[in-house]
């Protein structure tokens, strides 16, 4: 008789770190505790409307949309030269896309500082063809920088992991009926990565939309997202309530993605599988 392995752990670790923080947040999205007595309120969610923020959110989910269409423009190739067998040095390339992500998340960010700063490495560089300094800090580009630097490799190693598991020989048969590489890519190899893109963009948009750090190193409190509003009433303003109420609604917002990205992922490897 095959034994089972107990889930025990593993449902405890979910309970006390997932299903737990969870409830809380809800919970303070619907109490309020001001006066020495706990009842329960829609003010919370109701200020999470108000113009001021619904423009925050807005914005966020701009800069994530933004941030995502560029890390998929520029990390689909960078994924077909990783799963292609021209590139000679695509194990280094793998590689060196694979290390930033072992350090810190903070620390990465801290380093482009000390690039883009007035006094920083781009700056003398551009001193020694007799350029004025320019402000790269503290605008939306660098904003923008720092989050697909960070979250590049998250859409380029979804797409990467799909394409070397493709079959080859669909992309041989198609060759052999005469298609072009035009027309092999766009109805072969686009379609049946598309599970590999869909998992990226999740992967890609939903960090990028709830981020704070990089808003806040590179956007010097300019650009202000969701997260940075989040964070300032938890950390800040102590207003629990409505920080939980963001927080609950941007959590809405994120699983109805999810669940869009899912079905149509579903629809993709269903296509696919008619495809095969």
């Amino acid at each position: 008789m095959k034994k089972t392995i107990p889930a025990y752990p593993y449902v405890t670790w979910a309970i006390t770190f997932i299903i737990v923080p969870l409830i809380m947040i809800l919970a303070y999205s619907a109490i309020d505790t001001s006066g020495g007595s706990i009842r329960f309120t829609s003010e919370h969610i109701m200020k999470c409307f108000q113009p001021l923020y619904l423009g925050v959110i807005l914005y966020s989910f701009k800069i994530a949309i933004y941030c995502t269409i560029i890390c998929l423009l520029a990390g689909y190739p960078i994924a077909m030269i990783l799963a292609g067998d021209t590139f000679k040095h695509k194990n280094l390339l793998l590689f060196l896309i694979i290390v930033p992500m072992w350090m810190n998340f903070l620390l990465r960010t801290y380093a482009w500082l000390t690039i883009l700063e007035t006094n920083g490495i781009l700056n003398r560089l551009l001193g020694m063809f007799n350029v004025a300094p320019k402000q790269l800090l503290y605008n939306e580009g660098a904003v923008m920088l720092g989050m697909v630097y960070n979250f590049l490799p998250f859409m380029i190693l979804p797409i990467y992991s799909v394409l070397t598991k493709m079959d080859k020989s669909i992309i041989e048969a198609a060759h052999d009926l005469g298609a072009g590489k035009k027309d092999v890519f766009l109805r072969v190899i686009l379609p049946l990565s598309m599970p590999g893109v869909f998992s990226g963009i999740v992967m890609v948009f939903m960090p990028a939309v709830t981020t704070f750090v990089v808003t806040r190193l590179l956007g010097g409190g300019k650009h202000n997202m969701i997260g940075n509003i989040i964070e300032h009433q938890f950390v800040v303003a102590g207003d629990w309530g409505f920080g939980s109420a963001l927080s609950a609604l941007l959590m809405l917002i994120i699983l109805i993605s999810i669940a869009i990205s899912s079905k149509l992922d579903l629809q993709e490897e269903v296509e696919g599988g008619g495809l095969l």
